[in-house]
């Protein structure tokens, strides 16, 4: 079958990396893709943004399926559209991609069906916000209500950053439009994911990830520095609990509203001395985490999107390798604010010769003399498993040792909280 992948980031070359495995595909076209995607996909110029576009190369093409990577296309109709041509797509129709669209409408949803998460009040004035904040305990979180790249989260540790925070959100930011203010949640963060056809649920592997730029997870949010799987705190009774607590409510009262879900479902929790309580939603595999996933997958994700897709997961299952991953983000100078771009990158064949590594691309492009250049925030992406945390890690760091980017920087730390954690097993 002839599938067709949106996206360009590192996401969509785990995706594609895993896709292009299965004995199922004919060809695999990737919009607009990247570098490294080059080598397993067709890239194609296509303006997503264009969704007519899409169906008409979707019909030239013969496209059976359709797997949108990003959350912007979900949450602006692409799927919606696709499936009104006729066309099969792996993705929640927009009303259901308001999971990530609007933190409000998640909040009001939690709210509403008593799914655990942090207290909030929303607004769509800076007054009304500063008001509220102004008699609220510190630390507190500060949220743009849509869509902005992973950086629309600031965690003010003083009343003065908070004020601050509702004003750059407010200020020139069309996703700041309207803000959440949460109260601050105390634990360990971890990533959960599950495939879903509007009706039943296909729990997946679990993910930690580093949001914060600088080392010991301190500095701005970013889209990610590094993450692993599985999340050592995910034990047995919390993954039951945040599937009966959070993930099967929020699935049923979805399709309840008349609005279904289907797709992967993506919840970043707060694991605290309650128990798991919902951060956020995401509508879309993760990024870094897909990354460490897709190398951990056993099964063909081809047949797997498609039983999502078709409504048919309850007779579906998937096999995990016993194993542990470990990606290591490559970002531009200047990530998270304005990257520099342009720099050439070597060394990734060595980095990518080393067992059990794999180098998933980014903001890359080639120039016309094959030289591997940076293209945005996130570069690269140095993914290695192991039997254990620490091999992982060790295999991750060897391969980014053999990069030449001087342009780049990485953390070295990724994973730090795994390791703390085996070697205090391993000594006990």
């Amino acid at each position: 079958m002839n599938v067709l992948l949106i996206g360009g980031g590192g996401r969509e070359h785990a995706l594609a990396w895993a896709l292009s495995a299965s004995p199922l595909l004919d060809t695999l076209y990737c919009a607009p893709g990247n570098a490294g995607i080059a080598d397993v996909a067709q890239c194609v110029d296509l303006k997503v943004d264009d969704h007519e576009a899409v169906v008409t190369f979707c019909k030239d093409k013969a496209i059976d399926l359709v797997v949108v990577g990003p959350e912007v296309p979900l949450v602006a109709g692409l799927t919606d559209t696709l499936t009104a041509a006729g066309i099969k797509c792996f993705g929640p129709s927009a009303a259901a991609a308001q999971l990530e669209g609007s933190k409000g409408f998640t909040k009001d949803l939690c709210r509403a069906i008593g799914i655990p998460t942090a207290a909030y009040a929303r607004f769509d004035s800076a007054d009304d916000a500063k008001a509220y904040a102004a008699q609220q305990p510190v630390p507190i979180v500060v949220k743009a209500d849509g869509l902005a790249a992973g950086k629309g989260v600031i965690i003010a540790q003083t009343q003065a950053e908070a004020l601050s925070a509702i004003d750059s959100l407010f200020t020139g930011n069309a996703s700041g439009a309207e803000v959440v203010i949460e109260e601050f949640l105390t634990g360990e963060e971890a990533s959960f994911f599950a495939l879903v056809d509007g009706e039943h649920v296909l729990a997946l592997a679990t993910a930690q990830d580093h949001k914060r730029v600088g080392e010991g997870d301190q500095g701005p949010n970013t889209g990610g520095m590094g993450a692993y799987s599985p999340a050592p705190v995910m034990t047995d009774e919390l993954i039951t609990r945040t599937m009966d607590e959070i993930i099967k409510p929020t699935v049923a009262e979805m399709a309840r509203r008349g609005t279904p879900f289907k797709g992967v479902l993506f919840a970043g929790l707060m694991i605290t001395d309650e128990g798991p309580k919902l951060i956020e939603y995401n509508v879309r595999f993760g990024d870094p985490e897909a990354q460490v996933l897709m190398p951990r997958l056993t099964s063909d994700l081809l047949p797997a999107l498609i039983a999502s897709a078709d409504g048919v997961l309850d007779r579906f299952d998937l096999r995990w390798h016993d194993t542990v991953a470990l990606t290591v983000v490559l970002a531009a100078n200047g990530y998270p604010g304005t990257p520099e771009k342009g720099s050439e990158i070597k060394g990734i064949d060595a980095a990518s010769a080393i067992d059990g590594v794999t180098v998933f691309h980014a903001g890359t492009a080639r120039d016309d003399t094959g030289r591997i250049l940076a293209n945005g925030g996130r570069v690269l992406n140095v993914t290695a498993v192991g039997k254990t945390v620490r091999e992982a890690h060790d295999r991750a760091y060897e391969a980014v040792s053999c990069i030449d980017w001087p342009g780049g920087f990485c953390r070295s730390d990724i994973g730090w909280r795994a390791l703390a954690r085996e070697t205090s097993d391993t000594e006990a």
